[in-house]
């Protein structure tokens, strides 16, 4: 049976450029044996924390709570793919990991960060937020550099194969980290 990989899209800016990355990193971390499924908050739409136990407990009140809880569980490893916000990372995706723990924990997880500089300070950011949730953190992530001239009037890419394709090997070797740290259990 295939590995599971949940690509989860941390923007859920109405004008975001995640959703065409996300596309395309979904097909460039394939791997026989490795299912990369998109999850996007946007459309999981979660409120801001309102769960009155801590996350640590596992009793979730809510019915989003447990909606999003069982969906995550369904999943052997983690791709967080956030835009960088003021050398930060945006809200959505810290609430999102915020609402669970166990199911986060010991899962594999790799960044791929982006923005002008390639989102490295949202990457720092992020990486102390993992390892206090007990993600295996994986030794392949990408930061990409988003250069104006290949972008449009609308933020989004002319191109985004052409764009995306300097990332293509180190999102395939993303693919295989995976595939081989999720078979050697």
């Amino acid at each position: 049976m295939p590995k599971k990989i949940g690509l989860i899209i941390g923007s859920t800016r109405p004008t975001r450029i995640s959703p065409s990355i996300a596309t395309w990193l979904q097909t460039a971390v394939a791997q026989p044996g490795l299912d990369v499924d998109l999850i996007d908050l946007a459309k999981i739409n979660l409120p801001l924390l309102d769960e009155v136990e801590q996350p640590s407990t596992g009793i979730y009140h809510e019915e989003h709570t447990q909606r999003w809880s069982q969906l995550i569980q369904g999943y052997d490893g983690f791709i967080l793919l956030f835009p960088q916000y003021n050398w930060g990372y945006p809200a959505p995706l810290k609430n999102a990991l915020d609402y669970l723990y166990k199911e986060w924990r010991g899962k594999p997880v790799s960044m791929v960060s982006y923005g002008g500089h390639g989102g490295f300070q949202a990457a720092l950011g992020m990486n102390l937020v993992l390892r206090g949730l007990k993600f295996q953190l994986m030794a392949t992530n990408l930061q990409l550099t988003l250069k104006k001239d290949e972008i449009d009037e609308n933020g989004q890419f002319k191109d985004p194969a052409t764009a995306l394709a300097p990332y293509a090997f180190n999102a395939q070797q993303m693919g295989a980290e995976f595939l081989h740290r999720l078979t050697q259990d």
